[in-house]
C-alpha cells in the first residue's frame, strides 16, 4: 500500500510532524481534541484500529501491558480491562512517578470498564507503582505521529514514549521479549528516511490501523536504559523519578554525565524547532486587579477556593429574540455588558471583573429538567470550574469561561465522559475559539431591547431560562 504522504529524503523530524499534522486537519480525519498540532493525533476510526490489538497472538499470552495516556488508545485500554490483565498507565509527563495501575470496581460493567479506560478513569482508578515494586511489562502499545512499515517511529517531539521505555529498561521491567505496538491512522504509516533514527529512538514491532495490522520485523534495538547525556538538569527539576534513577545508577557506579543545557537562541534567530501552530487564540495579558494579581494561574487556582455564588436569574424570551432582555442596567444605571460566547444571545453578564480574554469551552447535550446547581456540582468535582458559566438549559447546552486555552484544555480534559442523569455531555472548545460558528446559527447580533429590564425581576431560580454566573 503506497503511502498517502510522500516525504521528501531531506526531511527532518519536525517537518514530518507538520506535514502529518496538516495532512490530519485539512482532510478533517481527526476527533477531539483539536487542533492535532503538537499532539499525538485522535483521529477517526482509533477505536477500531485500537480493537486490533485483542487478535495479536502477544496481546493473548500478555499479563501486564503498558499502555500511554493518549487519547487515541482509548480502545486499547479499554481492551486490556476488557481482557482482565493488568493495565499500567504513565503518569501524564511523569511529574509524580512512572506507572499508575488502573484498578476498576470489583465486577465492573462495560461502561465502567469504558470510564476506567478514559483520561478521567485513569485519576480517578489508578493505583501509583513504585520504583521498588516488580513489574514485568510483556507488551507496550504507544501513539506515533509518524511510523514507517520498518518499524521507525516519530513521536510528538517531547521524547516521553523513548523516556518511559529506557526507565522500564533501567527497572528491568522490559527486555528484548517485550513487543512494542503503535495505533496509528493509516496515512501515518509512511517511508521515514533510516537517517532520522536515534540511539534513544523507540522502535515498534506492530502497527494497528482501522484497516490494517503491519508485522514491521524491525531489528533495530530498543532502548536499554536512559541515555543521560541526552537529558539536562532542566529536564530532571521537571520529572522528579529521574533524578532517583540517576542515584541508582550513580550508586552502581554508572556513568550519568547529563549532557549540556540548551543555549538560548539570539533575539531574532530561530530554532529547528518550528513555532507551535495552534490555530487558538494566543495567550494574551491580564490587567492587574486592584490587588496587583495578573497570572492566569492565581486567577485559576483562586476559584477552587471560591464557592459558587448564585446570580439572578432574568427571565428570557423564547422566541426570535423579540421582547428579550438584552441589556440590563447596573446598580447607578450604566448599561451591563452583553456576550454571547457564540452570539446565541441574551446572556446577562456578570459586573466583577473578568480577563480581558477568555477561553470559552461548549458543553452539549444537557439533559432536560437538569438544575444548573447540578452541573456545577460536576464541575466542581472534576476541578473544572469556570471562571463563568452560561446556563441555556431549554437549548441543552451551556458555555464555560475559563482564563486562558491551558485552564480550557485541562478542562475539557477533566469533561470528558461526563454523564448526568444517565446522558452523556458532550464538551468541546467553543466555535468562538476555533474560527467559526455552531451549524445553523445566524451572523446577526442581538436585537437591542425594546424596553428596560423591570424592577421586578422574578426571584432566583434554576429553571431553564438563560443565566451567566461568575466563578
Amino acid at each position: 500500500m503506497a503511502p498517502v504522504i510522500e516525504i521528501n529524503p531531506e526531511a527532518t523530524k519536525w517537518d514530518i510532524r507538520e506535514k502529518v499534522w496538516d495532512y490530519i486537519e485539512e482532510n478533517n480525519l481527526a476527533n477531539f481534541p483539536r487542533p492535532v498540532h503538537n499532539r499525538i493525533p485522535n483521529f477517526k476510526g482509533a477505536f477500531t484500529a485500537c480493537a486490533k490489538v485483542s487478535e495479536l497472538q502477544v496481546f493473548t499470552q500478555a499479563t501486564e501491558v503498558k499502555v500511554d495516556p493518549d487519547k487515541p488508545l482509548e480502545g486499547a485500554r479499554l481492551a486490556v480491562l476488557e481482557a482482565q490483565k493488568k493495565l499500567l498507565v504513565p503518569t501524564p509527563r511523569l511529574r509524580t512517578g512512572l506507572f499508575n495501575n488502573i484498578t476498576p470496581p470489583q465486577g465492573a460493567s462495560k461502561e465502567q470498564l469504558r470510564i476506567c479506560s478514559s483520561s478521567q478513569g485513569v485519576k480517578d482508578f489508578s493505583v501509583p507503582v513504585d520504583l521498588d515494586t516488580k513489574v514485568k511489562v510483556d507488551l507496550v502499545v504507544v501513539g506515533s505521529v509518524a511510523v514507517s512499515e520498518k518499524g521507525l517511529r516519530i513521536g510528538k517531539g517531547e521524547g516521553f514514549a523513548d523516556l518511559e521505555y529506557g526507565m522500564m529498561a533501567l527497572m528491568g521491567a522490559v527486555d528484548e521479549s517485550t513487543v512494542v505496538v503503535t495505533v496509528v491512522h493509516d496515512c501515518q504509516v509512511m517511508d521515514i528516511p533510516e537517517e532520522l533514527k536515534e540511539s534513544h529512538d523507540l522502535t515498534v514491532d506492530y502497527i494497528l490501523t482501522p484497516t490494517r495490522v503491519i508485522k514491521t520485523d524491525c531489528q533495530i534495538p530498543k532502548p536499554q536504559g536512559i541515555i543521560w547525556t541526552k537529558l539536562d538538569t532542566e529536564k530532571l527539576e521537571k520529572i522528579p523519578i529521574l533524578k532517583k534513577l540517576r542515584a541508582l545508577e550513580e550508586e552502581a557506579g554508572k556513568d550519568v554525565t547529563l549532557g549540556a543545557e540548551p543555549v538560548a537562541p539570539e533575539p531574532g534567530l530561530q530554532t529547528g524547532q518550528p513555532k507551535r501552530q495552534t490555530r487558538r487564540r494566543p495567550r494574551q495579558k491580564i490587567q492587574q486587579d486592584g490587588e496587583g494579581e495578573s497570572k492566569p494561574e492565581k486567577i485559576e487556582s483562586e476559584q477552587k477556593a471560591r464557592q459558587w455564588r448564585p446570580t439572578r436569574v432574568r427571565k428570557e424570551s423564547r422566541g426570535d429574540g423579540e421582547g428579550g432582555n438584552d441589556r440590563g442596567k447596573g446598580k447607578r444605571g450604566e448599561n451591563i455588558k452583553e456576550k454571547g460566547p457564540e452570539e446565541g444571545g441574551g446572556e446577562v453578564m456578570s459586573q466583577r471583573k473578568l480577563p480581558l480574554s477568555v477561553t470559552t469551552v461548549y458543553l452539549g447535550g444537557i439533559p432536560a429538567g437538569l438544575r444548573v446547581s447540578e452541573l456545577k456540582t460536576a464541575l466542581r468535582e472534576r476541578e473544572a470550574t469556570p471562571l463563568r458559566l452560561t446556563w441555556q438549559g431549554a437549548q441543552h447546552r451551556a458555555f464555560l469561561d475559563y482564563s486562558d486555552p491551558q485552564a480550557a484544555e485541562r478542562a475539557l480534559e477533566a469533561l470528558q465522559d461526563l454523564s448526568l442523569n444517565g446522558q452523556s455531555l458532550q464538551a468541546e472548545m467553543a466555535k468562538s475559539q476555533r474560527g467559526g460558528k455552531r451549524s445553523g446559527q445566524s451572523n446577526r447580533r442581538p436585537r437591542p431591547p425594546t424596553a428596560p429590564i423591570s424592577k421586578t425581576a422574578p426571584p432566583d431560580t434554576e429553571s431553564d431560562t438563560n443565566e451567566k454566573t461568575e466563578q
